[in-house]
């Protein structure tokens, strides 16, 4: 069962796919509603103990999303124990919601509908807005019914891009968006500042790709900017359109995958994929091209 989540404020930003997202009004008037499941999905992973939304339930993008030996997603089982014991199926609409503008949140959003789990939507200004503004926050851990939920396959090849798929975007001058810091993309930072060195050997950009940081694609509140202002930076900035082929990349994919969600969502782009191996696997590929400046 899919539900109404379209309220005026998400309307007025005149995005191609407003069901995408939930406003915090909304949210708030539906706190108590058993048709949807609320996660948060946070950078920090000890935040949701700190405090979360009531209803929340606490994803960790590493233990939950990511294969514990091998560097891919978890398999069919595994993601379909994690809704499971969360109360989580088809009948449920899932909002999430996290720390850092929502790029784990956008993260979770994309590993979800690489199982095919369409019936989610992203709290608009995440985590940051909804404590701005004052709301309920809880230590409260809640527990739902189990479900019977049945995973269907995963399938990477429409919203997923691998090191080859990038290699053959870069060669071709098909759209790479480098989502990362400027500072990452010429090469003068191999990570971001503040942020532990996570084993890349070499610093720069995939040859060809852009320089789009994914943070220009938010508002100071963490809000989603405009779609007219979204158009204003992928289109006639980058002369970006709707029919293009556009593969996304940053560091482990977090940050790319909200840049995917703005893309995909927001602007209503087709064909778009995202290369989570981004710069942690190409910065350390032998032979794989690599171009430094600005």
């Amino acid at each position: 069962m899919f539900m109404s989540t379209i309220d005026p404020s998400i309307t007025a930003k005149h995005y191609a796919h407003p069901e995408v997202l939930v406003s915090t009004d909304w949210l708030a008037e539906h706190l108590n509603d058993d048709s949807i499941r609320i996660i948060e999905c946070d950078e920090d992973v000890l935040l949701y103990e700190v405090g979360h939304i009531p209803g929340a339930q606490k994803l960790d993008w590493h233990e939950d999303l990511n294969h514990q030996i091998i560097r891919d997603y978890v398999e069919r089982e595994q993601f379909q124990e994690v809704l499971r014991a969360r109360g989580i199926d088809e009948s449920k609409t899932v909002i999430f919601y996290g720390d850092k503008n929502n790029w784990w949140a956008a993260y979770a959003f994309w590993v979800f509908q690489l199982f095919g789990f369409t019936n989610a939507r992203i709290l608009d200004g995440g985590r940051a807005k909804w404590e701005a503004e004052g709301r309920q926050m809880t230590t409260d851990r809640p527990s739902f019914p189990r479900t019977s939920y049945n995973a269907p396959a995963r399938s990477d090849e429409q919203i997923r891009a691998f090191s080859e798929d990038a290699l053959k975007q870069s060669k071709s001058g098909k759209p790479l968006l480098d989502v990362r810091s400027p500072q990452e993309f010429s090469g003068e930072r191999t990570h971001m500042a503040d942020y532990p060195q996570e084993g890349t050997l070499r610093g720069g950009h995939i040859p060809g790709a852009r320089s789009v940081p994914w943070a220009r694609a938010a508002n100071a509140d963490a809000t989603f900017k405009s779609a007219p202002d979204l158009r204003a930076i992928y289109e006639r900035e980058q002369g970006l359109s709707a029919s293009d082929d556009v593969i996304t990349y940053c560091r482990i994919g977090e940050r790319s995958a909200h840049t995917w969600f703005v893309l995909k969502y927001l602007l209503g782009y087709p064909n778009v994929r995202n290369y989570d191996g981004s710069w942690t696997e190409w910065g350390n590929s032998v032979r794989a091209p690599i171009e430094v400046g600005a």
